[in-house]
């Protein structure tokens, strides 16, 4: 029968205790981390009103937009709003919101598996996914999130493709299916972990 442990003895063991209590280090980080996420914020409503501008006519506003996409037009363009460039900056748009759904997943799910339980139980806008969060479940999601970023970066890359040489765009294609392949590994080898502990 296990002994229960007596409490001033384990309050005698300090050399445990601070490196247990050593955790909350982490804590600066993902404060930091919500700073970057206020800042994509910004740049994404900087971004949103560049794109109001020009749709309402505003040559300034395009030109900020187009060289913020490298997007390179032919000889015989017009400076105004075309498909194109409106694909292009809507892609960045939804590559900083993908950006940003990453940084929540890094700062909730990494705090509440390495630093401190939140205690969302019941809730109502508590994520699905933090019931059942632990470091393999975080590191398969976020594996999958950077697949998606990645997929947006080669979906900007391939409707701009004139603009950049065939060696980008081989190295872009191939650094995508690394992350895709990378992922895989991931999911099958927590697959396998968990089937076995069952």
């Amino acid at each position: 029968m296990p002994s229960i442990q007596d409490p001033t003895q384990a309050r005698m063991r300090p050399l445990p205790n601070m490196i247990f209590a050593s955790r909350w280090l982490q804590l600066p980080l993902y404060l930091g981390l919500i700073l970057a996420q206020g800042v994509y914020v910004f740049h994404f409503w900087v971004e949103l009103m560049h794109l109001v501008q020009a749709a309402l006519g505003d040559t300034h506003a395009l030109e900020i937009l187009v060289k913020s996409i490298g997007y390179k037009a032919g000889p015989d363009w017009e400076p105004k709003l075309n498909e194109t460039v409106i694909m292009l900056v809507v892609l960045g748009l939804i590559d900083v919101v993908m950006i940003s759904n990453l940084l929540i997943m890094v700062i909730v799910g990494g705090y509440e598996t390495f630093v401190s339980r939140m205690n969302l139980e019941g809730h109502p806008d508590q994520p699905e996914w933090l019931s059942h969060v632990n470091a393999s479940v975080l590191k398969v999601k976020l594996a999958t999130a950077i697949i998606g970023i990645s997929s947006i970066h080669l979906l900007k890359t391939f409707i701009n493709a004139e603009n950049y040489s065939e060696k980008v765009l081989m190295w872009q294609t191939v650094i995508h299916v690394a992350f895709l392949l990378s992922a895989m590994a991931i999911a099958m080898t927590d697959r396998l972990l968990s089937s076995s502990k069952h």
